[in-house]
């Protein structure tokens, strides 16, 4: 509780000097705060935003500029935005290199009942064969395991309302299923 009391607190003096920013690295230097200076986040449930797909990260501004996604530490943040600010910040993260997380290959058995559930739901449908996403879909490959589990389970809970189609499809998904596919995802 205390590390994500000093992240938002962190976010929001941060953010204050981001008000007069002017230049793309000082609106993206108060990301630098949570997401991480080399693209690992400080808390293993923030995403990785380094790499992925420009589209994507649009739309979860302005999502949560809108309100229609919610964090208490984003939606200030994003609410700072106009939209060309939200497209070219989303356009520098998508051109750094996506980091290595350092997380371990799943176990095959693990990775086997993944790869199943996977074409099941139809994940590759929209985030492709080898999870990188693309345009506004974003990549799952490589993304941190606390970050996929709590993304999980706030669609399964509707806590993250952004995307009903998505919730729709968690619901449907049985548990053991989607804690195979965070093991398979996060060590892409």
């Amino acid at each position: 509780m205390f590390g994500k009391l000093m992240i938002g607190a962190t976010a929001l003096l941060l953010l204050a000097a981001q008000v007069c920013a002017e230049t793309i690295e000082d609106k993206v230097a108060v990301c630098a705060g949570c997401h991480g200076a080399d693209g690992k986040p400080v808390d293993k449930t923030i995403p990785t935003i380094w790499g992925q797909q420009a589209g994507y990260l649009y739309i979860q501004l302005r999502d949560f500029k809108r309100g229609d996604r919610k964090s208490e530490i984003m939606q200030p943040i994003a609410t700072q935005f106009e939209r060309d600010d939200m497209l070219a910040i989303a356009e520098y993260f998508s051109q750094k290199p996506w980091p290595d997380l350092g997380q371990p290959r799943a176990p095959k058995d693990v990775a086997a009942k993944a790869i199943t559930a996977s074409a099941s739901v139809g994940c590759p449908a929209c985030h492709l064969d080898r999870f990188q996403g693309d345009g506004t879909v974003p990549r799952l490959a490589g993304m941190g395991r606390d970050y996929l589990a709590k993304t999980i389970a706030d669609f399964r809970t509707r806590a993250r309302g952004n995307n009903p189609g998505m919730s729709d499809l968690m619901l449907a998904t049985s548990p053991d299923d989607l804690a195979a596919l965070v093991e398979y995802l996060a060590g892409l």
